[in-house]
């Protein structure tokens, strides 16, 4: 009996998994297998909603396995140490797992390859499970990489993405390979009161159901505050319970300027993942300097904690911050409004509102956050790094009638129509009575403060 480990990571699903499918054609019997890394704990990327949503997917991966003869193994611990322990238990020759993308999957690929390699064991590392296109298969003349989106996406475009295939029907998995149990989400202390539902049948259905519903519209209406219009599935493709690769070919199969758009924001995620692959020093480091000497973190603590809470006086800001608090997501267009009051309004390091972010957000990772965040500071990869969304603008073009900032701000409701962006021109008793702090600082001044610094004035 051949026996070969599968390692679960960022993939947590059957459908069009290439690792499970190779092991599954090369050996008689796998492990599939996942670790709870303590180090990515130890580096505090361990957050509440997204351990809650993880178990989500542990169990409904191990439900989809057990459906098909199988059942998901789980440890904890060192990840090398583990899997090397699985194959010393199991007598497996090889591993597979799905390539990564920041310096710690790459670490992570490195050290297992040696590990096992020292032992007569063999790596696979698989391309095209989550990314359609691997980092680093397209790049331009004289670079490693693309540092602008629009000619990436154009030669993305044109890239032959590989066929998606299904699960697999049946799943041997060898008697002996202890397993942890699996977690459940009401475990986890400290999650999101609306946090989604996790898992693979979930994520299958919704993007079904969006296909069916949404898909279409998204050209026109995926900035649209109020209308929830997105797909919602940014978690799903962070925890790889969705394929990207079939995201892209179904979007296609159903055409139009919707799924074009739709297609289009794939990119943009796996534009981030080949900067991150590129420049891992990019989660941390200023893509390309500004030489910004933002605020202390003392000295503008007052209003980092206005922002995080939600109170800072501006109503589209703080309606999208709660909404983070509440739901551990956040509608894009409010990402960017909220990542730029602080950057660029506030002066505040961009490290700052990434860290929360991250805290929070269940589709939180390192490629798309760190750089969402650095483009929105102006030190990443916008041709524009100058440019400053005004927030009250933002909002009356995207929540023309107020009801996204009265479906999170309450003390606002009463206020009808667009005056809701606007609560400062109120005045004497209207204004008193609402329990709704002043702005925290005037975008007039935050700006010319934004331009002092950067040294455009």
């Amino acid at each position: 009996m051949t026996v070969a480990v599968v390692l679960f990571t960022a993939d947590l699903r059957l459908h069009d998994h290439p690792p499970l499918r190779a092991a599954l054609a090369s050996s008689d019997e796998i492990v599939p297998l996942f670790v709870h890394d303590t180090g990515i704990d130890a580096a505090g990327f361990g957050a509440p909603n997204r351990r809650a949503f993880l178990a989500d997917c542990l169990r409904d991966l191990d439900t989809g396995l057990r459906e098909r003869g199988g059942r998901l193994v789980i440890r904890s611990g060192d990840v090398v140490a583990e899997v090397c322990r699985i194959v010393s238990e199991t007598g497996a020759g090889d591993v597979h797992l799905a390539a990564g993308a920041s310096a710690y999957a790459r670490r992570r690929e490195e050290r297992l390859r040696r590990a096992l390699e020292s032992g007569g064991g063999r790596l696979h590392v698989h391309d095209g499970v989550v990314t359609a296109v691997a980092p680093g298969a397209v790049t331009p003349a004289g670079s490693d990489h693309f540092a602008v989106f629009t000619p990436y996406f154009r030669r993305w475009s044109g890239e032959r993405v590989r066929d998606a295939f299904g699960a697999p029907r049946a799943v041997r998995v060898p008697d002996g390979p202890g397993s942890q149990d699996v977690p459940v989400r009401t475990a986890v202390p400290g999650v999101s009161a609306g946090l989604a539902e996790g898992g693979e049948q979930e994520a299958r259905k919704r993007f079904t159901a969006w296909r069916r519903h949404g898909l279409a519209a998204y050209e026109d209406r995926h900035d649209d505050l109020p209308g929830d219009a997105t797909s919602r599935l940014s978690p799903h493709l962070h925890f790889g319970t969705l394929s990207p690769v079939e995201l892209i070919h179904r979007a296609r199969e159903a055409g139009g300027a919707g799924a074009d758009a739709f297609v289009r924001q794939l990119c943009w995620r796996e534009f981030h993942h080949q900067v991150l692959a590129a420049r891992p020093a990019a989660a941390r480091l200023d893509y390309r300097t500004r030489h910004d000497h933002w605020r202390s973190e003392a000295g503008a603590a007052e209003d980092i904690e206005a922002w995080r809470q939600g109170r800072t006086g501006y109503p589209v800001v703080d309606a999208a911050m709660r909404q983070l608090r509440h739901e551990g997501w956040m509608h894009n267009r409010g990402r960017l409004l909220t990542a730029g009051f602080l950057t660029k309004t506030l002066y505040v390091d961009w490290r700052v509102g990434a860290r929360h972010f991250l805290d929070l957000l269940v589709d939180g990772d390192v490629a798309n956050n760190q750089l969402n965040w650095q483009w929105m500071a102006g030190t990443g990869t916008d041709s524009r790094p100058n440019r400053v969304l005004n927030p009250v603008l933002q909002a009356k073009r995207y929540d023309p009638d107020g009801d996204y900032v009265r479906r999170w701000v309450p003390e606002l409701a009463a206020l009808a129509g667009p005056a809701v962006h606007e609560p400062w021109k109120l005045r004497g008793a209207e204004r008193a009575r609402l329990e709704y702090p002043a702005p925290v600082v005037e975008l007039a001044d935050g700006l010319a403060r934004f331009k002092q610094a950067r040294g455009l004035e």
